[in-house]
């Protein structure tokens, strides 16, 4: 009797804090915004760059490898009550948080009048005050800040450096970017759930033991691969099917009239 062949497996590792854990796959984003929210893509073979469109036309994702700029940008136009925005992100920054942030802005029901405050979730971290209105993360590699007065407020940064002059990643929110979606991507940056990476050999930003926790385990390769359709599924949940349209009744033909 043959024995059927063991389930094949890939080493993972399990990386914290996960605002050090490298910019991971880039698809996490870009493939679910297009099949499960349904964003549209141009095609341009001639230059390194993704661009995705919401369905409404309101809103655009550039995804640009560029050396001393931020990769990832996405802009929204002006809509009553709100002039245009924008926020962008670093090429380090992890995916997941570009994730809460997309996640969030593609939400049918965000709730996006609420109150929100994001610097709430930095508070329930232990996150400490830092300068006139910011916070620091625990580890002191992470600084969130907003520029401005309370009267009036101006552009978040939230930058990641493992010294002085070494910055790992840094976000930005124009002054105009809806609170809600600044508070989606700084829960997920405080969350103390670690992120997985099969390349972190190659993509964290440091492997100093006293900065970052990786734990290695041996992952089936089958969940590895289906993680990403797991996410569109659940994506596309949120967004109910629409109805068909009503057919029409039919109509009984016309009498034909009499004729001369």
């Amino acid at each position: 009797m043959t024995t059927p062949p063991a389930p094949e497996t890939v080493e993972v590792d399990f990386i914290t804090p996960r605002h050090l854990a490298g910019g991971g796959d880039p698809a996490w984003i870009t493939v679910p915004l297009h099949r499960a929210c349904g964003w549209s893509y141009g095609d341009d073979p001639l230059m390194p760059r993704v661009l995705l469109s919401s369905p409404d036309q309101k809103a655009l994702l550039r995804l640009e490898p560029a050396p001393d700029a931020q990769w990832w940008t996405v802009h929204h136009i002006a809509e009553p009550g709100r002039p245009d925005w924008y926020a962008s992100f670093g090429a380090q920054t992890p995916v997941e948080l570009i994730a809460a942030f997309t996640d969030a802005l593609t939400d049918p029901a965000p709730g996006a009048d609420a109150p929100w405050d994001p610097c709430g979730a930095l508070r329930h971290a232990d996150w400490s005050p830092y300068g006139v209105n910011g916070f620091a993360s625990p580890d002191e590699t992470t600084y969130v800040e907003r520029l401005g007065t309370p009267a009036d407020p101006g552009a978040w940064f939230i930058t990641v450096s493992l010294a002085m002059d070494q910055k790992v990643w840094q976000a930005r929110f124009g002054a105009h970017t809806p609170p809600y979606l600044v508070a989606a991507f700084t829960a997920a940056l405080a969350a103390p759930q670690p992120v997985h990476r099969t390349d972190s050999g190659r993509s964290l930003p440091t492997l100093d033991p006293d900065v970052i926790t990786r734990k290695t385990t041996s992952v089936r390769a089958v969940y590895i691969a289906g993680a990403l359709e797991d996410r569109i599924r659940s994506l596309a949940a949120r967004h109910p099917p629409t109805p068909p349209a009503p057919v029409p009744p039919r109509q009984a033909p016309p009498t034909p009239g009499r004729t001369r």
